[in-house]
């Protein structure tokens, strides 16, 4: 067995999944819109290079041999793998400390974070941690990406006005640029807003012309023509042509030590948003998505960005639309996009080095604008309110600490908003309603489903959070009541797992109602948490016969007063 045969078995892979089967009828639709991808990534992933302080022909390079390697090992038809801004910034945030921006150790050191990554997503798959992509939610998601467009957007803001950069962190920013707002160059002003205002433009009303792209061949044209070095306009300078040099970085081992914690910032941005991407448009489709598989593509993806000689690269949400709006249903889109960015690094480099340093920061500065989502900010505060606290949260601390403190944060939160959800969960009394159907109560002291009997339903899973919660609250209806309690029943039908502390919880609850004559009854519990009380002696505790699959099977038994 060959070593490809062996590592697909390891990792249960297979090659093409993103073009196969080949669908001849979409062919064209993909080619074009693979086209159009050009058109609309190219100017972007050279902003990028402005995040992310490496060279502009870098985001050149995330457009070629990553995207090839993805389309070979990812399962996803649809997701489009190349530069990202919040990884740019992650990387930016991260290397600022530790080299200069653009010198040749810098850009090593950006490789290295690729590559480290490159590592992580594969020990993620080795372990089956693609779930982990769930617990980002989308709430601190929000306020992390709106943070990193703020941060972006003024980042840029020097470029744009012709000023020299200075300060860090985005108060240090705004401040210094206030106090050198009287040095504004006016010719560089100019191209920023003719730049911006062609982008908004035709976003506006041709959303599917590349508006981008044309002010980058405007920009270069109006340089080359009217000498923009000469005015005292900085463009972009000499961009090298020619395919990328593959190799290994040159890093010392103690630099490792001090880009894993950035490398692993990378990693957990690439897991959320790239499985989220290629979910959404397997569901459009209805086609077969393999979080893991995606994993070993964007694995391989990094580590060939790593050895060709640029940054981080990931699943773009924005990228993957451009592809899907213009017609692209396969992974021949991105090859398609491959082929021109090929002729681009071969033949047409020299006009790029004409481009305004300025006409960049303007496409950068329309991303980082993108990114601020104003309206999923306020639909947050309208409908959950507690939860727009952590979508500020998430967005202060990118934008006055830093990136990778930001998705640091926005982990621990979207963590801590899933245990308040469990930790409270909204727990309710059966009691009768109309046409015989149950109606869900409050479980306030005094509730009671019939005179002698509570119906207790638990709307979570039993864990060391919520077992004071429960005990709690199965005390107060017993002790709240009107009249003695003779059964209660805990509908058990939401409850799919119990740890050693919610088993200890419920012994005690057990305990303490007997004392009081009380049968606690149990129905609808699921097979596996059956076997959990099983072997945790609850069984045998509350008593083999007051198990029942169903409510209506457990109430017939109370009626005859059979326990």
């Amino acid at each position: 067995m060959n070593i490809t045969k062996q590592l697909q078995r390891k990792f249960k892979f297979h090659l093409l999944q993103g073009i196969l089967p080949w669908n001849n009828s979409t062919l064209g639709n993909d080619i074009v819109a693979g086209i159009v991808l050009a058109a609309l990534g190219i100017p972007e992933v050279m902003g990028y290079t402005k995040i992310s302080g490496t060279p502009i022909a870098t985001g050149l390079y995330t457009l070629l041999v990553p995207a090839i390697a993805f389309a070979i090992l990812g399962s996803s038809r649809h997701l489009v793998v190349a530069a990202d801004s919040a990884t740019a910034a992650i990387i930016a945030a991260g290397l600022s400390g530790l080299a200069q921006p653009g010198s040749p150790h810098y850009l090593a050191l950006a490789e290295s974070v690729a590559i480290i990554a490159a590592g992580l997503l594969l020990l993620a798959r080795l372990f089956g941690l693609g779930f982990l992509a769930d617990f980002l939610s989308r709430t601190v998601l929000i306020g992390f990406l709106t943070g990193v467009g703020i941060q972006v957007a003024i980042g840029q803001l020097s470029e744009l006005l012709g000023l020299p950069g200075g300060g860090k962190g985005v108060i240090q920013q705004i401040i210094h640029i206030c106090q050198q707002l009287p040095q504004t160059h006016a010719l560089t002003l100019g191209i920023s807003i003719a730049v911006l205002a062609t982008i908004l433009l035709f976003e506006k009303f041709i959303p599917k012309f590349p508006g981008a792209l044309l002010a980058v061949i405007g920009a270069i044209l109006a340089s080359w023509w009217f000498n923009f070095t000469s005015l005292g306009v900085a463009v972009v300078g000499s961009v090298p042509s020619g395919l990328p040099a593959f190799g290994l970085p040159a890093v010392a081992l103690t630099d490792l030590s001090d880009i894993s914690s950035i490398a692993l910032s990378c990693c957990i941005v690439i897991i959320a948003q790239s499985a989220a991407t290629s979910r959404a448009y397997a569901f459009k489709y209805k086609e077969g998505f393999d979080e893991n598989t995606d994993l070993i593509g964007l694995a391989a993806a990094n580590l060939m960005a790593g050895l060709s000689g640029t940054f981080v690269v990931n699943g773009s949400p924005t990228k993957t639309a451009i592809v899907d709006t213009a017609g692209g249903r396969s992974q021949v889109s991105q090859l398609t996009t491959v082929g021109i960015v090929l002729i681009v690094i071969l033949f047409l480099t020299a006009p790029i080095g004409y481009l305004p340093n300025a006409a960049l920061a303007a496409i950068v500065f329309s991303i980082g604008l993108k990114l601020i989502d104003i309206q999923g900010i306020l639909d947050v505060l309208k409908t959950h309110r507690e939860e727009f606290y952590l979508t500020a949260i998430a967005a202060a601390t990118v934008i006055f600490i830093g990136v990778k403190e930001g998705i640091i944060t926005a982990v621990m939160l979207s963590l801590t908003l899933h245990v308040y959800h469990s930790y409270r969960p909204n727990s309710s009394v059966l009691i009768p309603g109309e046409n015989r159907y149950w109606q869900l109560v409050s479980p306030r002291p005094g509730t009671i489903s019939e005179p002698g009997l509570i119906i207790y339903r638990f709307s979570r899973d039993l864990f060391y959070a919520n077992t004071t919660y429960f005990s709690e609250q199965v005390q107060s209806l017993v002790y709240g009541a009107p009249s003695p309690i003779r059964w209660f029943i805990l509908e058990a039908r939401a409850i799919t797992e119990i740890d050693y502390s919610a088993s200890q919880a419920i012994r005690e609850v057990v305990k303490e109602l007997s004392t009081r004559h009380v049968v606690f009854v149990v129905s609808g519990l699921a097979p596996d948490v059956r076997a959990t009380f099983d072997c945790d002696g609850l069984t045998d505790l509350i008593g083999s016969d007051r198990f029942f699959s169903h409510l209506e099977e457990a109430l017939e038994v109370f009626n005859r007063g059979s326990i």
